[in-house]
């Protein structure tokens, strides 16, 4: 069908579907609540890459600069709908970042009659679906809200603090219906299926090296019947949806790495964490990095060894929450399962930079925290 986006008329199957010229993506998508239709159609045409190289990231300290593939973005902390110093912001940042400057920005805003466009609808389901086909459907939801290219990230996300406090924000996720990034597609998977107990999550981040640069990305690993997969959100399809296929999570692993050295990157890092609790109002933080291993720096065999040790770790918390718990369905879970002080302690390696005393640093940590990402 026509859509117009950009000033120019074009012809694809859907009025949601991505236009690439030159290096130029944009996308016509979905109102929000809170935000007025125009301003919506204008964030979504607004979206934009410059380049071809892969440039998602997850930004892993509070201190480090916000930045998406080496380019500075923004991080909207005024909340929802934006404010007018946030939404100039933007623009301005379209202008330096885009290879049409401040043209493009014009095209757009100058728009009077933009389309009318479509809200993606949150999955539900029947309740003889399998697992395979919900983690299907809710990866299809993430995919239709689309990946964020505007420079502007519209969702703060501090990585310390609560996880009912994270669920408050995927819930407005839901709501707004906005494109979202790596780390905010984590957030959102983990609300779409804290209804699966018997499925497990954790957070799965990567760190690559390409033309001297670093990149960091981010997914949710999922884990049920056997078999790992993972959920998230990437500019690049083979980086983001994994079925639940892999006997290991070593295999998984290995699936993203052959991934990324098909756009020339080097996996330097992995970093893994634990289980997250299915209890939507939990006040414990998410594990994020409990295993760090330096992947440039083992063997495939060692690397292997490292990651069937996290999952016997990861197998041992839940069989300690599982001992203490009456009900098998965890409802009277108030977290993700912790290491119980009898259980064995995992010496710390080469593989596992995460101390001792890191650890007991964020147990006790302000839980209004910052640590921001994109």
């Amino acid at each position: 069908m026509p859509v117009s986006c950009c000033g120019s008329l074009h012809h694809c199957s859907s009025p949601r579907s991505f236009i690439q010229k030159s290096g130029f993506r944009t996308c016509v998508s979905q109102p929000c609540a809170s935000t007025s239709p125009d301003r919506l159609t204008m964030i979504r045409t607004a979206q934009s890459l410059g380049g071809g190289e892969e440039r998602d990231e997850e930004q892993e300290d509070e201190g480090e600069d916000q930045r998406d593939g080496g380019i500075p973005f923004i991080i909207n902390r005024g909340g929802l709908p934006i404010n007018e110093e946030t939404w100039e912001m933007m623009w301005r940042h379209v202008a330096r970042i885009h290879p049409d400057g401040e043209a493009v920005a014009k095209r757009i805003r100058a728009t009077s009659d933009l389309p009318k466009i479509s809200i993606p609808s949150v999955p539900t389901f029947q309740s003889n679906s399998s697992i395979p086909q919900r983690l299907e459907a809710i990866q299809r939801y993430i995919r239709d809200l689309q990946y964020n290219h505007t420079g502007t990230q519209f969702f703060e996300i501090k990585k310390s603090r609560p996880l009912t406090a994270l669920m408050d924000i995927a819930k407005e996720m839901t709501r707004e219906s906005l494109p979202i990034k790596c780390l905010e597609a984590v957030i959102l998977s983990i609300y779409l299926t804290n209804c699966m107990p018997s499925v497990e999550r954790f957070p799965l981040s990567f760190k690559t090296r390409f033309s001297g640069s670093h990149f960091r990305h981010i997914v949710l690993g999922v884990h049920s019947g056997g078999r790992f997969g993972a959920l998230g959100i990437s500019r690049r399809q083979d980086l983001m949806y994994k079925p639940l296929e892999y006997k290991t999570l070593a295999d998984l692993v290995q699936e993203f790495q052959v991934a990324y050295r098909g756009y020339w990157h080097t996996l330097c890092k992995v970093k893994i964490g634990h289980y997250v609790s299915h209890d939507p109002h939990s006040v414990e933080q998410v594990e994020w990095k409990h295993s760090v291993l330096d992947v440039d720096k083992l063997t495939r065999e060692e690397l292997k060894k490292e990651l069937d040790r996290h999952t016997r770790d990861m197998r041992l918390k839940i069989g300690k929450a599982a001992q203490s718990s009456p009900t098998k369905d965890r409802k009277k879970d108030v977290g993700s399962p912790l290491r119980n002080p009898g259980s064995p302690m995992r010496k710390n390696s080469q593989s596992d930079r995460r101390s001792s005393m890191e650890k007991k640093s964020g147990a006790t940590a302000d839980v209004n925290g910052y640590q921001i990402r994109v």
